[in-house]
């Protein structure tokens, strides 16, 4: 299904700024067609131009529908997708109607729509001097519903909500909407009237209040009176009367978050001014509190998590002192130098743990790491070589559980590359070129040293380095290795390591 902005783009002329304020509509009416028990259409002339006339659309001969909401609360009466549909003028002329009274316009009589019957509502969608859509709430009629004072409270506010849509005074501006993390109408919703006080609050919402502490029904009390009384912390208590006051002046704020007694609640308050008149406001309430007690305990384990990988890599750091100390005490040179690369693989994985220690997840900027032990590497070599080491391409983002095992392996075939692709004395280069995909990581550490001896089989060598990175691939990253002659001269080894289920 194409998405409003394309079909604005398509088939309007509307201004970056017209597309942004029908944007804005979208974000907030799936609470108007919560409360108003019926779905919204909205409807476009063809063609659209960037400041629409009333004479535009009274000449349009279509209209286009470019997005489309159903309630939660009620059937939809319309179980297919609208999106994208085209409807003649002739056949619903109370778009146009809208248009040119500037009025919500209502049928008199239902309409049947796939055997059932709808009533709709035209309401012209206004900004400023100009009307750039027209919603349709269409609602079913089917089921008949017994009026509530949960109905009534939910049909008065959403008559009032789109009557400030006529008037041009809602939605708010896109820096004070929230919509996107707004509580909803089944959450928790107050009706306040012009004074502040109570005039209905719905069974969650008083669950909402419950647990923040107020034992009693809050109709015919202040809200804000209520709400500062349970709330602990006075500037928080002073910021959400604010807010409850700034709605019942008529001004739109943002959403926010209140604690009381343990309990978190997230508040918005949306003033309701139809044509201009104070009608009071609608506070919506959402308890958060398991939400909040969940991220908190997330937040935990994430610190422990990170605290583990630090005390790892701490140990590991320290195991590597004590290798390079006992090398440093050690008289025989082939011992002094496989501590040395014990050393460096210890200190390999440390790094790993590192990056770990620094994140909240488990994955690894792979980049980054190699970036910091290439050059650890070279540097172990160019008293021999001055052989340089540098990578090309991007790794991205891996696991710990393959970043562990990989740095492992590129880690032995550089340091293999720098200690026999070169003669003492002599210069070169190992490149270490990463190209990913969405299927997989493909690596090739490659030298423009002398190359391969003759006989050399790679498969059958007993060297460490060889046995370490044929196990890894095999065990751990499900790959082989590949050693090559390389065009121009040269080594390279290659591995395809794959990423797909992973």
């Amino acid at each position: 299904m194409s998405t409003l902005t394309e079909l604005l783009a398509e088939h309007t002329r509307c201004s970056g700024d017209a597309v942004e304020y029908l944007q804005r509509v979208v974000a907030e009416w799936q609470l108007l067609a919560d409360m108003s028990f019926a779905d919204f259409l909205l409807w476009v002339p063809l063609p659209l131009s960037e400041v629409p006339t009333p004479l535009e659309a009274a000449t349009a001969a279509e209209w286009l529908c470019v997005a489309q909401a159903r309630p939660t609360t009620a059937p939809t009466a319309h179980p297919e997708d609208v999106v994208g549909a085209r409807v003649a003028t002739q056949e619903n002329p109370q778009l146009r109607r809208a248009v040119i009274e500037r009025r919500i316009c209502r049928e008199e009589d239902p309409r049947w729509h796939l055997e059932v019957p709808v009533r709709r509502e035209t309401i012209p969608v206004r900004r400023g001097n100009a009307v750039l859509a027209v919603l349709s709430r269409d609602t079913n009629l089917a089921m008949p519903r017994v009026p509530s004072p949960l109905e009534i409270s939910y049909l008065g506010s959403a008559s009032d909500l789109c009557q400030m849509i006529t008037d041009g005074t809602f939605p708010p501006p896109a820096s004070i909407a929230g919509a996107d993390s707004s509580p909803r109408a089944g959450d928790g919703l107050i009706r306040l009237d012009a004074h502040g006080h109570v005039a209905y609050a719905s069974p969650n919402a008083l669950s909402a209040y419950h647990r923040m502490g107020h034992a009693s029904d809050l109709v015919g009390l202040s809200l804000a009176d209520a709400t500062r009384a349970l709330v602990r912390d006075p500037f928080d208590a002073a910021e959400v009367v604010d807010r409850i006051e700034s709605a019942l002046d008529g001004r739109h704020s943002l959403r926010m978050e209140v604690r009381a007694r343990g309990a978190v609640m997230l508040v918005r308050a949306l003033p309701l001014r139809p044509r201009g008149t104070a009608a009071g406001a609608i506070v919506l309430v959402r308890d958060i509190t398991d939400l909040r007690r969940r991220d908190q305990a997330l937040l935990s384990k994430d610190a422990t998590i990170r605290e583990i990988h630090h005390r790892v890599k701490n140990n590991l750091q320290t195991v590597a002192a004590l290798l390079r100390l006992q090398a440093r005490r050690t008289a025989i040179p082939e011992a002094r130098r496989a501590l040395a690369e014990s050393v460096r693989r210890v200190n390999s994985i440390a790094l790993v743990h590192e990056s770990l220690s620094g994140s909240v997840s488990e994955l690894v900027d792979f980049d980054e790491l190699v970036d910091t032990v290439l050059p650890a590497i070279g540097d172990g070599a160019t008293a021999e070589s001055r052989a340089k080491v540098r990578r090309d391409g991007s790794f991205g983002t891996l696991h710990a559980a393959l970043a562990t095992p990989l740095v492992l392996v590129l880690t032995e075939l550089v340091h293999n590359a720098l200690a026999h692709a070169f003669a003492p004395g002599t210069t070169g280069e190992v490149c270490v070129l990463a190209t990913r995909s969405a299927a997989g990581l493909d690596v090739v550490v490659a030298d423009d040293g002398k190359g391969m001896p003759p006989g050399f089989d790679p498969e059958q060598s007993d060297g460490l380095g060889l046995q370490i990175v044929r196990t890894l691939l095999g065990s751990e990253l499900d790959s082989s290795l590949l050693v090559r002659p390389r065009v121009g001269g040269g080594t390279e080894a290659v591995i395809s390591l794959p990423l797909r289920g992973r």
